[in-house]
Order: C-alpha cells, then sequence, then structure tokens
C-alpha cells in the first residue's frame, strides 16, 4: 500500500464501529503471517532445476513471500515452491500447529488448539512430515547397533480394505513378528546418536542390504541379535559383526557390544506411537520422521525448526543429521 492509499485508509477509521474497531484490534495485537513466513530458510537452489540460487532474480511477491525467476528454465518460485507447505493456507496459524507437533497431540485436539477442520489438522500433519520423514543419518561409523521392531499392519483411513476387518484390538501372529500383518521397522543408531530408520516391506537380507549398503562405514563394527539377515550383511560387505543375545548375561560382549541403546529407542518409539492407538500403515514413514525429529532437537525443539524441517531446508542441524 503506497503513502496515499494508506492515509486514504486511516482517515476512515472514525467510521468504523465498536465490532469493527474490536477486530481491527485483535488483528493488530495477532502476530502478522509475515512473522511466520520469515523463519524460512533461504533457497539453496532453484527448485524446478539443479540450477544454483545465484541464477535467481528477484520478480514480484506472492501471498508475502518473494519471489523469483529462474534464469535458466525461467519459471518461478518462492521459498514454499516444491515443499509440503506450498499453497497451505493460514501461514498464521503454523507455529500453533507445528506446537501440536512438538505436544504430540492428536488430530482432533491439534484442530481445536489451532482453530482448524479436523480434515485440515490431517493435511496439515502429513504436509508437515512428509519431509521430515526423510531426514536420515547418511552415515553411520564406529560401533552400530540394528534391531527390528513390527507394527501391526493397519489400513486406517481408508473405506475398501484388502482383507476382513480385525476386531477391536485383534492382533496379528501368536508371535511378534510372525504374520503377513507385521510391518518390520528396523532402526539403526551409533554411539554418537546417529538415527536411521527403514519401514521395510520384508525382512529379508535383500531388503536389509539395500537399506544398510549406504549407510554403514565399511570399517564400522556392526552389533544385533542373531538374525541372520544381519550375518549375511555382514559377511556379503566384509564387516566386523557382533552377535548380542538377549539372554541374561550375554547381554554385553567385552564391555562395549550391545544393542542396549536401539532397543531404549524401540522401547520410547512404540511408548510414544501408543497414543495414536494404531498408524496407518501408508503413513508409517512419516511417524517415524516424527518421533526421530522429537528425538533429535530434543528440549531445545521450537516451532519454527518443525517449520524448517517441514519445507527440507534446515537452518539448525540437531545430532544424527
Amino acid at each position: 500500500m503506497d503513502t496515499q492509499a494508506f492515509h486514504h485508509w486511516l482517515a476512515q477509521l472514525s467510521q468504523l464501529s465498536t465490532q469493527q474497531h474490536s477486530t481491527l484490534l485483535r488483528a493488530l495485537q495477532n502476530p502478522p503471517a509475515t512473522e511466520v513466513l520469515d523463519c524460512l530458510p533461504a533457497l539453496q537452489r532453484c527448485p524446478h532445476c539443479p540450477t544454483s540460487a545465484k541464477q535467481l532474480s528477484p520478480w514480484g511477491w506472492s501471498r508475502g513471500l518473494r519471489r523469483y525467476r529462474c534464469r535458466s528454465c525461467r519459471r518461478t518460485c518462492t521459498a514454499l515452491s516444491a515443499t509440503g507447505l506450498a499453497r497451505l493456507h493460514y501461514p498464521e496459524r503454523w507455529k500453533d500447529y507445528a506446537q501440536a507437533l512438538i505436544d504430540g497431540l492428536s488430530v482432533r485436539k491439534a484442530a481445536q488448539a489451532c482453530g482448524i477442520s479436523k480434515n485440515t489438522a490431517l493435511l496439515w500433519r502429513h504436509r508437515f512430515l512428509a519431509a521430515a520423514a526423510e531426514h536420515h543419518a547418511t552415515h553411520e561409523a564406529g560401533i552400530v547397533e540394528v534391531d527390528e521392531t513390527f507394527f501391526l499392519e493397519s489400513f486406517k483411513d481408508q473405506r475398501q480394505l484388502p482383507r476382513p476387518p480385525r476386531k477391536r484390538g485383534g492382533g496379528g501372529g501368536v508371535t511378534r513378528g510372525t504374520g503377513k500383518d507385521q510391518i518390520p521397522v528396523m532402526v539403526v543408531r551409533d554411539r554418537e546418536g546417529h538415527t536411521a530408520d527403514f519401514k521395510l516391506a520384508k525382512l529379508d537380507a535383500n531388503h536389509v542390504r539395500e537399506a544398510l549398503m549406504p549407510l554403514i562405514d565399511r570399517e564400522a563394527v556392526l552389533c544385533s541379535d542373531g538374525a541372520a539377515v544381519y550375518a549375511s550383511f555382514a559377511r556379503t560387505q566384509g564387516t566386523t559383526h557382533q552377535v548380542v543375545h538377549a539372554r541374561p548375561g550375554q547381554r554385553v560382549r567385552q564391555g562395549a557390544f550391545h544393542i542396549q541403546n536401539v532397543n531404549a529407542y524401540h522401547s520410547r518409539l512404540t511408548s510414544w506411537m501408543a497414543r495414536f492407538h494404531g498408524v496407518a500403515t501408508r503413513y508409517l514413514p512419516n511417524y517415524l520422521g516424527w518421533r526421530r525429529m522429537l528425538g533429535l532437537y530434543q528440549r531445545s525443539i521450537r516451532p519454527v525448526h518443525c517449520i524448517q524441517e517441514a519445507v527440507g531446508r534446515t537452518l539448525q542441524h540437531a545430532i544424527g543429521t
């Protein structure tokens, strides 16, 4: 708004009703949307092509954000382009929703806290978490622990089921990890706290090798239980392998080799997931990324960190990234 238009608008304030005065006062007291958008990290490259940010020239504004035009592909973009938050409405409520993620609120409680519908809250949950789900550790060295846990397959939020519905509280196999409806999640942690987790289609040598090969340093010492898939990976890659059994007196070998860190992570993960009363299997990686994000930042996490994670460009990298 230019100066002349602003003074014209200012001269009309005396014509506002009491209710309009109150509405205007609340609008001035609430943080404007630009405060939320200002916390977004700068673009590192064009989101439409591999060109670096040096080739982006200012090209006006869009919804409170600086818009750029790429000199290479000639397309325009903003800091939200090609991110999970692109085209989402109500940016002034994003910080409140990020706080709901930090607090681990359910969809309905998050909707109530942010003043949005439950359907919008569900959409925002997975828009905020899609990028965070990909923020695994990329390299683990030293003593590396690996173990798997299982989650019951769920078709929550789907109208058509590929199998007969289970009764409330019904389970899968008699033993944990048995049955086709048990979804394996493999967690890998080293002693520096770097964490990666993988939802595997099947717990076999091929899927384990595909996940671990680019992650674990060849000089690392791999600690696992007696599962043959980890022994097969270590043998194929030439990695030192220490087998640790869960029997009393055998949980720690030579005072250093154990899988207690990864098992403790499993315990924290499953107890945290229990609040959702079952997670849809198709969204399981998002929930794993959500819990991993909370663990990385721990008590220092703030709503701004969640927003930066959602756009995939963090300003402050915590341990394990």
